[in-house]
């Protein structure tokens, strides 16, 4: 045995020595404390020099329900006391079996079947997987093709990744998965057609994923994964009639149409699935984040009746897994936490209050560096441009001085920790916890004034 380890208490310094912090420029902070958050409380979070900060973000589009909140601890407690672990591999336990028949009761359609994986990324993969084997198993051996939006993010798995829309974050990993193809996305402020009505865009921009079915072969297309507002770029909301067109495309050329709701579901746009919102049923809806406010991590696959019914059949098998898909303990804060959401009624809140938000966030207009306001629910992202008359965005060098250089660090220092991002055109993107009101969006909204205002000088 060796000797006991010295535990530092400098969590700056052996953050960088031994943390490898995911997408992160390790090198800024060879000579810069690490920021370290320490606690959360209801929409806080305090670091450990006992600094307040405002999660503007809910940690990651987690926690829904607010930080602190001892009954979701409390569940994880019972759980681990009584099946800390179990599989599911080829065996249920209770929690898993509860929260299954939940989900599949707030899907849907006939969306009642639940594939349990640890995350987001997971459930994006198992989603082309089961998609590729669903049509192998009817006949149609060819379809393996999958369409997503351009910019839009679905994970890191290489699988995933592939059906992301963002070329430097999958460069470095290529060769990828083959066969994941690209069309445009939402964002009806840069509309390369139809800039005057967001209904005619919505059609253009849906026909666009039947002019990809076509050019690619109908009998090679498996699915098109969609989220119902885009999170990469800033915010995308779905123009009018865009799902419904999605939907009879994918119906006429037998092509599985995915939900990709990681960051949409469980009330950040004021439903528990995000496409009950805008009036679509999917064959598949990918979700993780907010289904335990983030106190334990977990994801799924929720997938229809008709996708399944192969698999249900004789010797057919889904080879795929995760160890910890369905962990007890996750499953069983999962349950507490939508217990929650029912008796707080955070749906109904999120809804009550999103024009409120909006409206707060729209008053930015008037700093010449914001473009636009977008986004739906409690989920919003505010485009900076350099120029509002001809919507002229900023360089990338311009952008890393100023996202990276003052503006990400202007929010920080400030008391605001939200997300300054440059994956598209420039955009900072606002995701607070579900339990949020009209303080919190003062708030953000007089941070985000002094710092843009800031900011503008600085171009």
């Amino acid at each position: 045995m060796g000797n006991p380890i010295a535990v530092s208490k400098d969590h700056s310094q052996t953050a960088y020595d031994h943390l490898w912090m995911h997408f992160t420029r390790m090198s800024s902070y060879e000579n810069a404390p690490v920021p370290t958050i320490v606690r959360g409380e209801g929409t806080y979070i305090y670091d450990d020099r006992g600094k307040r900060y405002l999660d503007g973000l809910a940690g990651l589009f987690v926690v829904q329900a607010g930080h602190g909140r001892a009954e979701l601890a409390e569940a994880a407690h019972k759980q681990a006391q009584e099946l800390a672990f179990f599989p599911v591999w080829s065996y249920a336990h209770p929690k898993a079996v509860e929260l299954a028949e939940r989900l599949a009761h707030y899907a849907p359609g006939d969306l009642n079947k639940v594939f349990f994986t640890t995350g987001g990324g997971e459930a994006v993969e198992t989603a082309w997987k089961l998609a590729k084997q669903y049509h192998k198993l009817t006949g149609n051996h060819t379809k393996y093709k999958v369409i997503s939006r351009a910019v839009a993010y679905h994970g890191t798995p290489q699988g995933a990744l592939s059906i992301t829309g963002l070329p430097a974050l999958k460069a470095p990993f290529e060769p990828l998965v083959p066969g994941a193809r690209k069309v445009p996305n939402t964002n009806f402020y840069r509309a390369p057609v139809h800039g005057d009505d967001p209904e005619a865009f919505g059609r253009w921009a849906a026909d666009q994923i039947e002019q990809q079915i076509l050019f690619e072969g109908p009998d090679t297309v498996a699915a098109v994964f969609l989220e119902p507002v885009q999170n990469a770029g800033g915010c995308f909301p779905p123009p009018p009639g865009y799902f419904r067109r999605v939907r009879e495309i994918c119906d006429q050329y037998d092509v599985l149409l995915v939900s990709d709701e990681v960051i949409c579901a469980f009330g950040r746009l004021g439903t528990m699935f995000a496409c009950d919102k805008f009036g679509y049923v999917p064959d598949i809806i990918t979700c993780a984040k907010g289904m335990t406010s983030g106190y334990s991590p977990i994801g799924a696959a929720v997938i229809s009746d008709r996708i399944a019914e192969p698999f249900f059949k004789g010797k057919n098998t889904f080879l795929h897994g995760y160890t910890f898909g369905g962990h007890p303990v996750s499953a069983a804060v999962a349950l507490a936490n939508l217990d929650l959401f029912e008796r707080e009624g955070l749906n109904q809140h999120v809804l009550d209050n999103e024009s409120s938000f909006l409206g707060t966030l729209s008053k930015l207009h008037d700093l010449p560096i914001v473009g636009d306001v977008r986004g739906n629910g409690f989920f919003y992202g505010i485009e900076l441009v350099k120029d509002k008359a001809t919507k002229e965005s900023f360089t990338p060098e311009e952008c890393e001085r100023l996202l990276y250089g003052f503006v990400s660090k202007g929010l920080f220092e400030n008391g605001l920790y939200c997300r300054a991002d440059d994956r598209g055109d420039p955009v900072v993107q606002l995701s607070p916890p579900l339990i949020a009101g009209q303080d919190t969006f003062d708030e953000i909204e007089q941070i985000l004034r002094g710092v843009l205002t800031e900011a503008w000088t600085r171009i």
